[in-house]
């Protein structure tokens, strides 16, 4: 879980468009906006407004659909408030009602008495709870930041890493020359998502589209190359190390390897890309980005290539023994 501090007044706070929006608005108990979320779930409070409070899910979001609601307006027309009394007397981060629904004034007086705060949305309860859930799998998934440079190729999410001075500022900037795209520099948060998703994203979201050149400076990429140069958020699908060329390593030349870094507990492909003078680092990370895609759609270029050599041999050996080592026939 996020060790950062989840609050009611932090989901009507959250910027989020489109088919994102929570549409949340407080409507009472704006004393307990303070509250803390812990629980990434939701709960339909049906059993427990029926009087069945022994296993009630109380430290959840608790939603009012349509059933609850036509269910709480039963209570109120029988006079039965001890129930609504006794949802009260949990510490309920909030409340809230789907479909605009608008609680009686009983049931608001009471939630400003506990300091329980209730929301309203105009969404339906289905599309309100799986937009909740994304947000909460965001909120409360682990996270770590990490120096590096997150840019996405071709569609494909990499992260560049390596020592200070390597060149991953400027090897970002040439991708977005040619095209493609910058989600952070220098610092990267990453996040994982449904337990083996990574995503990355600018640790600082007002400086996450700059970026530091030497020799130049920090420069706004947004600015100098449009909006359509930058992303948010990028899942992470490779992570390429810079480093300087070292005569003594043995790099992978054939592509077989199978080197991972775990980030998150999620193991993500690692290349190793030496860096020295000459090399064209952008087209080989395109290549590499390319390559990724091809992959994902079941081609190995690397394996049908040993597959290849592999058939070649044996054909040659297979004729080899069937022509025998003499020739002169």
């Amino acid at each position: 879980m996020s060790d950062e501090r989840i609050t009611v007044l932090d989901l009507l706070d959250l910027d989020l468009k489109g088919h994102d929006s929570l549409s949340v608005r407080c409507i009472a108990g704006r004393r307990g906006l303070s509250r803390e979320i812990t629980v990434s779930d939701i709960n339909r409070p049906g059993l427990a407004l029926s009087g069945f409070y022994e296993s009630f899910a109380y430290e959840r979001v608790q939603l009012f659909g349509r059933g609850e609601y036509a269910f709480l307006q039963k209570l109120e027309q029988e006079g039965n408030y001890s129930l609504i009394k006794q949802f009260f007397s949990y510490e309920i981060p909030c409340v809230v009602f789907s479909h605009s629904f608008q609680p009686s004034e009983l049931f608001l007086s009471l939630a400003e008495q506990s300091g329980c705060a209730v929301l309203q949305t105009d969404l339906v309860s289905s599309d309100f709870l799986q937009r909740l859930l994304r947000v909460f799998s965001n909120l409360f998934a682990p996270t770590q930041t990490m120096h590096g440079v997150l840019v996405e190729v071709y569609g494909v999410g990499i992260l560049l890493t390596g020592e200070s001075g390597v060149g991953k500022s400027e090897t970002a900037l040439e991708l977005v020359e040619r095209g493609h795209r910058l989600v952070a520099d220098d610092i990267v948060k990453i996040l994982c998502v449904n337990g083996n998703s990574i995503l990355g994203k600018g640790a600082n979201k007002i400086i996450s589209h700059h970026m530091e050149i030497r020799g130049i400076g920090i420069i706004n990429i947004a600015q100098l190359y449009g909006v359509g140069a930058i992303r948010e958020q990028k899942e992470i699908q490779i992570v390429i190390k810079l480093e300087p060329w070292n005569q003594t390593k043995v790099y992978d030349r054939t592509g077989t390897g199978d080197a991972h870094m775990e980030l998150l507990g999620v193991k993500l492909p690692l290349i190793e890309i030496p860096v020295k003078p000459g090399r064209n680092l952008p087209i080989i990370i395109e290549a590499t980005a390319m390559n990724e895609r091809l992959k994902k759609m079941g081609y190995y270029s690397a394996k049908e290539f040993n597959q290849n050599i592999l058939r070649w041999i044996e054909i040659g050996e297979a004729q080899k023994a069937y022509y025998g080592s003499d020739d002169s026939y």
